[in-house]
């Protein structure tokens, strides 16, 4: 085993990585191992599903599976080995159709079909034992001692960021949007890493392309959830219980949580949202729902203190799961891509037995004191005020805009976020998206000019709405994003967060500052070169990152 993909994984001074029986994220060696046969696998099928396509051949299904497989592959997603077998196989079953119909189709106009090697020619043995002796040359480390950590690392970053795509673009998949173009530039790239590539310029060039592709899948993902949901608007959102019967849903999965609160209709069950869907009370159509009452507790690494006391059942629908203390794993289950051993899924997005549950546990036995919060100012609430907005920074009522944006996590020194929010100029807007927020959104901010200082946009997967509104602000101002007095301090926990920073800079924003810890994937020397060509740097204190933020602006 050896994984380093995200924020919480080992560090030490021999080396950065965790390289043990269980990893911190707690995947244990053998589930780890299966995730990296199963990548191994998928690169497989990119490549012939690239050359297919040469013909004017696609496989939708293959399309939808590699997706789906690579996003139970993330941090917190899926822990279940059998599940991993099981796609290993079908990996396999689809390479082999696609190559068929590819070599069919080579033959039929006089080609010779590429001879292909490395995970094209891969064929995984039936038994756990024989899978695990299969996996040295699927490691993410295959190949260290002939190219070195820095080549290593950057296959890493493309490999993680294109992990953190196909989690945006499920997402989208699943509520029916889909793109032939995505899906081309996905097994385009997939191929690429699977020649094992060692030219560094190269490798740059295709980090960078993820990050492309990553804004074609926000963009799919904004208009798959608007187009179902509507545009979000600016809601108040009740943080304390309300008395009955009780579910929690936790993830990012908005379709499954439409689905939840239809088969919970009329049955006096409250809906509570967790973690990242909170913002999903800002969608109109979710939140004609009367019975989506409010939100329960914070950011995914309290979740199991918070889902012990929470007192019905528990939908875990996409990442966030850390493995299920006792005192709840019979009332919680999953769905989608997310799995843990002994815990019950629902694969079939019909939620009854986590509607038995619910009814079977008490549930609040009286209503807490009444709290709120506000979410919903994503892209087109946020640009219907745009002219209140420019007039304000050009009269000076608004100074700056700091986006705080990212995952949260349970590693120290994450209170940074917590201090710059708090000590941003009362001059200034604080935008915000991702489960990071949770850290602050309850703080009282206060207005400029009936302009919330505190304007929540959304998850970590409305990453497209906060472009959008850099955007929109700097052609308001006829300027460039870098110009615009914004300044960008992300916290990062896993592969989104990877494929969101790519995005960012593909788009050339320079500046940003990443925290709390950089990623172990990136050397020294890969950190210098982003460093000089991005201005990407390291968090230092909320006092002296704000002060050169202001600095730059002044």
């Amino acid at each position: 085993m050896f994984c380093y993909q995200c924020e919480q994984t080992t560090r030490t001074d021999s080396g950065n990585g965790c390289a043990m029986a269980k990893g911190v994220c707690g995947k244990d060696q053998v589930t780890a191992d299966l995730q990296d046969l199963l990548i191994y696998g998928i690169k497989g099928i990119a490549q012939y599903a690239r050359r297919a396509r040469g013909f004017g051949i696609s496989d939708r299904e293959a399309d939808g599976f590699i997706l789906y497989a690579m996003f139970t592959t993330l941090t917190n997603v899926n822990f279940n080995p059998a599940r991993f077998i099981a796609m290993i196989q079908e990996a396999a079953r689809l390479r082999d159709r696609i190559k068929a119909r590819y070599e069919e189709a080579a033959r039929d106009r006089g080609t010779a079909p590429e001879v292909l090697n490395g995970p094209a020619t891969w064929q995984p043995v039936d038994d756990m034992d024989g899978l695990l002796a299969q996996t040295a040359s699927a490691a993410v480390t295959a190949g260290r001692e002939q190219v070195g950590d820095d080549i290593v690392g950057l296959r890493a970053m493309i490999l993680y960021g294109l992990k953190g795509v196909a989690a945006y673009a499920h997402h989208a998949h699943v509520l029916g949007y889909e793109s032939d173009e995505l899906y081309t530039r996905f097994e385009e790239i997939l191929d690429f890493l699977a020649g094992d590539p060692t030219d560094a310029e190269a490798l740059v060039d295709q980090a960078l392309a993820v990050g492309q592709l990553n804004l074609k899948a926000l963009e799919l993902l904004d208009a798959a959830n608007t187009d179902s949901f509507g545009h979000p608007e600016p809601a108040s959102v009740r943080m304390t219980p309300v008395k009955g019967k009780a579910i929690l849903i936790s993830g990012h999965d908005l379709k499954d949580m439409a689905a939840l609160l239809e088969q919970t209709k009329g049955m006096g069950i409250n809906v509570y949202t967790h973690g990242e869907l909170l913002p999903a009370h800002g969608y109109p159509k979710l939140r004609a729902y009367p019975h989506l009452v409010g939100n329960y507790g914070g950011a995914w690494q309290d979740q199991t203190r918070e889902f012990a006391e929470f007192p019905g059942a528990i939908l875990m629908t996409s990442n966030c799961l850390v493995e299920p203390h006792p005192r709840y794993r019979q009332r919680i289950f999953t769905a989608g891509p997310v799995g843990w051993p002994g815990v019950r899924h629902i694969a079939n997005g019909d939620f009854s037995p986590v509607i038995q549950a619910a009814l079977a546990f008490p549930g609040f036995q009286e209503d807490g004191p009444e709290q709120t919060v506000t979410v919903g100012f994503a892209r087109n609430a946020v640009l219907g005020v745009a002219d209140k907005v420019v007039d304000a920074v050009k009269t000076g009522a608004i100074r700056h805009f700091f986006l705080i944006g990212g995952c949260d996590g349970a590693a120290p020194g994450r209170n940074y976020y917590t201090d710059l929010a708090d000590r941003v100029p009362e001059d200034s807007v604080v935008l915000t998206l991702g489960c990071g927020k949770y850290r602050f959104n309850r703080h009282e901010f206060g207005a400029i000019g009936g302009i919330p200082r505190l304007l929540d946009i959304g998850q970590c997967n409305d990453a497209y709405s906060a472009i959008q509104i850099a955007s929109a602000l700097a052609q308001a101002f006829n300027c460039g994003v870098n110009d615009l007095p914004l300044s960008l301090m992300v916290s990062w926990f896993e592969q989104k967060a990877v494929a969101v920073l790519l995005t960012l800079l593909s788009l050339g924003i320079r500046g940003i500052r990443l925290g709390p810890s950089l990623p172990a994937f990136l050397t020294p020397a890969l950190l210098e070169q982003l460093s000089a060509r991005f201005d990407l740097k390291p968090i230092t204190t909320a006092e002296a990152d704000i002060e050169a933020a202001l600095h730059r602006a002044a």
